[in-house]
């Protein structure tokens, strides 16, 4: 790894917080994965378990009944609640996305960041009654990680998350290439490696976004950060589930961080850098599954083998974060 991504990953280390008996259930993270639907169970169940197996206390999957009962099968620990629907397919009239929405609205106290996207499909009545939550999200300040379709949500109506600092983009490169048209941002500019990146974080206001590729490219427009720590070399489908859901327990961490629920020191790092390194820690968690997984399973690689490599991702990257010697890469 670089030196630059090596003092990144220390600062990242900052914000990860010990473990200390003092700490009761809930404060080191609630995080839910709004997704999942019919036709898609995999990626909500991906997200969520990423952000327990790295270390949130509490991971919730809000999704459509019907995905609900299968991926209660796939973990009891996670908490499913099936309050989404999608557009009835019979002639019957669609439920109103305003009250479907209003039972998640009132979970939001509840929690600490939502992911929204994985496994939700391009249902206009999945979409509505996102783009409501994603809204009463933003007034709580609530820290939102959108992937996959809720991607699709961004490209027709930018304004869902245009100006909000507190929502980060993970787009793949055809994901990224959809909301650069969308926003009419024109030829690539420079020839810099993160030019792109940059113009779309400072065309969406300031949020967060996360360029995945061969490095990782994380920018809200004012500052990059760059991944360019060793992945693995096999691109199946739901790798980038398991991305957002890291990246929602780093997040909730940062919250975690920001309340001082344990020493962070004098120097304390402020809201805005802490994102971008919560972004930036999901990807080097990520990318370190990958690696971890491909060096196992090569070309066979699926995505719940990287559910399997996050704890020793984590110690490879960070240690035990307990004040004891570790192995950690840093």
């Amino acid at each position: 790894m670089s030196a630059s991504t090596r003092a990144v990953l220390g600062k990242v280390r900052q914000m990860i917080p010990p473990m200390l008996d003092k700490f009761h259930k809930g404060q080191l993270g609630r995080v839910a994965v709004i997704g999942g639907s019919q036709d898609y169970t995999g990626a909500p169940y991906f997200s969520s378990m990423a952000s327990a197996k790295l270390g949130c206390d509490m991971s919730h999957v809000i999704c459509t009944p019907e995905a609900g009962a299968v991926i209660k099968t796939y973990s009891p620990n996670l908490m499913v609640h099936p309050l989404m629907r999608q557009s009835p397919t019979d002639g019957q009239r669609a439920p109103d996305a305003k009250d479907i929405s209003s039972s998640i609205i009132e979970m939001l106290p509840r929690l600490h960041v939502l992911v929204v996207g994985p496994g939700l499909g391009r249902d206009p009545l999945m979409q509505e009654t996102v783009s409501r939550v994603i809204r009463a999200a933003r007034e709580k300040k609530m820290p939102v990680v959108l992937d996959a379709d809720a991607l699709q949500l961004v490209q027709k109506d930018p304004e869902v998350v245009k100006g909000y600092r507190e929502a980060v983009l993970t787009p793949n490169v055809v994901e990224f290439g959809r909301l650069w048209d969308s926003l009419h941002l024109g030829g690539a500019g420079s020839e810099r490696e993160t030019d792109k990146v940059e113009r779309l974080a400072k065309a969406l206001g300031g949020v967060t976004v996360v360029q995945k590729g061969s490095k990782d490219f994380i920018s809200n427009g004012e500052t990059t950060l760059v991944d360019d720590l060793e992945g693995g070399k096999k691109r199946s489908g739901g790798q980038g589930d398991t991305l957002t859901g890291s990246i929602a327990t780093f997040l909730a961490w940062r919250r975690a961080y920001l309340d001082k629920l344990w020493d962070v020191g004098e120097d304390a790092m402020g809201p805005t850098e802490l994102l971008g390194l919560a972004a930036f820690g999901g990807s080097a968690i990520t990318r370190e599954c990958s690696r971890l997984a491909f060096l196992k399973k090569g070309r066979s690689l699926q995505a719940s083998d990287l559910t399997e490599e996050i704890h020793t991702a984590f110690l490879g990257l960070f240690g035990e974060v307990d004040g004891e010697a570790s192995e950690a890469k840093l």
